[in-house]
């Protein structure tokens, strides 16, 4: 059955400025310069003064970006890193790669943001860092857990990959810790058109470690500091998201504006919960019911795709269930089971919104 209500579509993002793109692509083959060159410098630039950090560094992923951060950070065997269950897998992958502990808490069970207080409660002499993930688009609270850092002498490391343009306190994520990582993956508010991610912070020696890192530990060209990888942003996504970056403020408003529409018709599930000193860019529309199961088919017979972000919690996976250590988590497991995203991209048609809310609220 062809879904009449796919759950992101991105040849629309294409159809609308999809000259832009080309002609995005064409300057870096023409130029005949593909790793590192201006138009990586450029983005690497820009998309630092967006978020109000003063350096960028153009990594491979997002993945990367937070492995990459942690060992900048000389996270290692023996330390204990702080960081939600409920979150993409990569978040943990970057603790357990750099060969320290992961340590999951709970999250707040309004917003899916880390519990400040679950944070406090698992903080001990070896916690070297926490890891706020800014999910589906809303920031982490975050006051709390820089008065933690200041008190503890951990660092934070922004967890931003799905909260691009998203503000605390009228500061962009990625201002607000010691350093943030992004994915640029395609699906993300700010998306290329393959494998990207980026780094951004104020602390000059921190920035500087990430652009070694990037290229095999390289201080200067063939003198090598220390052991490092290949991972490096290229030339043609750098290309995109220059142009790409300049229209996310009004794809974020139009998310925005989807998430208004959904939560006006929706009043028989539990909508997003927004903090009120945060602004939410909705990469993902999350909400509950406690027929989940049963409303997500009933929405794929009638034509609508729908996702879970993230069923089974990272403590759950089999590949974790015996690494690190955890606090209480119930929020996490109860809403892993209730948790159901819709469909949310800029290009939502009206009628579409129309389309789902109805099926939900008849089911």
């Amino acid at each position: 059955m062809v879904d009449r209500v796919p759950f992101l579509d991105l040849t629309r993002e294409y159809e609308e400025f999809g000259d832009e793109m080309t002609e995005a692509i064409e300057s870096v083959l023409s130029s005949g310069y593909f790793v590192l060159g201006d138009h990586v410098a450029e983005f690497e630039e820009t998309f630092a003064n967006y978020t109000g950090a003063e350096y960028g560094i153009g990594v491979n992923s997002g993945s990367d970006a937070l492995y990459l951060v942690l060992r900048a950070l000389d996270i290692q065997k023996g330390d204990e890193v702080i960081l939600p269950s409920h979150t993409f897998v990569s978040t943990a992958d970057a603790v357990v790669r750099n060969g320290a502990t992961p340590v999951f808490v709970d999250i707040d069970p309004e917003t899916y943001t880390i519990d400040p207080e679950a944070v406090n409660e698992q903080v001990t002499p070896d916690t070297a860092a926490v890891i706020p993930v800014h999910l589906y688009g809303q920031p982490a609270d975050m006051a709390p857990l820089q008065e933690l850092a200041a008190e503890h002498e951990f660092a934070i490391v922004e967890d931003a990959s799905q909260a691009h343009g998203a503000k605390y306190r009228g500061e962009p994520v990625g201002s607000l810790g010691d350093i943030a990582c992004f994915s640029l993956y395609p699906t993300k508010n700010l998306g290329a058109y393959g494998d990207a991610g980026i780094v951004v912070s104020d602390n000059a020696e921190l920035a500087d470690r990430v652009e070694m890192a990037r290229q095999y530990g390289e201080s200067e060209r063939y003198e090598y500091e220390f052991v490092g990888v290949n991972s490096r942003l290229d030339e043609l996504q750098a290309a995109v998201l220059n142009y790409k970056l300049t229209r996310l403020d009004e794809l974020n408003a139009r998310r925005q504006q989807v998430a208004e529409q959904y939560r006006k018709r929706l009043d028989s599930v539990e909508t997003p919960s927004v903090r009120s000193d945060s602004e939410h860019v909705y990469h993902l529309y999350v909400i509950q019911c406690s027929e989940r199961d049963e409303l997500q088919a009933y929405l794929l017979d009638n034509g609508v795709q729908t996702l879970i972000h993230y069923p089974t919690p990272i403590h759950k996976q089999p590949s974790y269930r015996a690494v690190g250590r955890r606090g209480d988590l119930r929020v996490t497991e109860r809403i892993a089971n209730r948790i159901l995203s819709l469909p949310m991209h800029p290009f939502c048609t009206q009628e579409e919104v129309e389309n789902v809310a109805t099926l939900i609220q008849e089911y």
